[in-house]
C-alpha cells in the first residue's frame, strides 16, 4: 500500500472543526528491550480537529494533539542507579 500525503496549511488548521471525543480504550503497547527492560507506551489523545480536506479515498483528514505516556518496568538490577536524595523541601 502506498502512502498518499495531503499537505495542509496553518489556514487549514484555523478553518478546521474542533471535535469532542470520549475515551473508548487507551491501550498500552509493550516492548521488550535488548537490555531486558520492558518499555510501555500509551498515546493519550488531548484534542482533535477535522480539516476541510479529504484523502483520495474520500475519508476526512483529522489532525490530533496527543501525549505519549512512557513507563519502564522490569528493569534489571544491574541497570538501576542508587536513588537520589531529595534536594528540596515540600511546602
Amino acid at each position: 500500500m502506498s502512502e498518499v500525503k495531503v499537505p495542509f496549511t496553518p489556514k487549514d488548521l484555523e478553518e478546521a472543526e474542533d471535535l469532542d471525543f470520549t475515551e473508548e480504550r487507551e491501550h498500552w503497547n509493550s516492548y521488550k528491550l535488548s537490555d531486558g527492560s520492558i518499555l510501555k507506551v500509551k498515546l493519550v489523545l488531548q484534542g482533535v480537529k477535522r480539516l476541510q480536506k479529504w484523502n483520495p479515498d474520500g475519508t476526512p483528514i483529522y489532525v490530533i494533539n496527543s501525549t505519549n505516556v512512557v513507563r519502564v518496568v522490569n528493569v534489571p538490577k544491574n541497570l538501576r542507579a542508587k536513588p537520589k536524595t531529595q534536594t528540596f523541601s515540600p511546602v
